[in-house]
């Protein structure tokens, strides 16, 4: 049988947050499977095959967790990994999006009969408030629809 490096050694609080989580109905699945296991892990009883088919948890997945647990502690076991670029920041702040909306809802491009997200893209490139920030047709469909404005709106409020 090897040798475990990481042991799991819990205090009794947090063994009452973990017997807390497993007994409500209220936290995800993967949450509940690493309490269990986090609990199993501590009696030195059961072995990691033990552990693996009680939570359905893989052997690297539980190596994992007793890692993660000694390295960084219980709050950020039980809590998810964030992946790396998750919290991306917003692109258009509160002033931009205002612009960007003054910009839709005034004035049509001339010669157009209307705006385009490229043709929108295009024209909010070469305003002077716009500090250089390059914008894809994306961006702005996204802030556009999250502000529950549309193009199709646009037009027929001009017809």
């Amino acid at each position: 049988m090897p040798v475990k490096k990481y042991i799991v050694v819990l205090t009794e609080e947090e063994r009452k947050i973990l017997h807390e989580i497993i007994n409500k109905d209220k936290h995800s699945v993967q949450k509940l499977k690493r309490a269990q296991a986090l609990l199993l892990a501590e009696d030195s009883n059961y072995t990691d095959d033990m552990i693996a088919e009680k939570t359905s948890m893989s052997h690297c997945g539980l190596a994992q967790l007793r890692q993660r647990f000694v390295e960084k502690g219980f709050e950020a076991t039980l809590g998810r990994k964030r992946k790396p670029g998750s919290g991306r920041s917003k692109k258009l702040g509160g002033a931009d999006e205002e612009r960007l909306i003054a910009l839709v809802c005034g004035s049509k491009p001339d010669g157009k009969m209307r705006w385009s997200l490229r043709l929108l893209r295009d024209t909010w490139s070469t305003l002077p408030h716009t500090d250089a920030k390059m914008l894809s047709h994306e961006t702005i469909r996204r802030t556009l629809k999250k502000m529950n404005l549309s193009l199709e709106w646009e037009r027929a409020r001009s017809l």
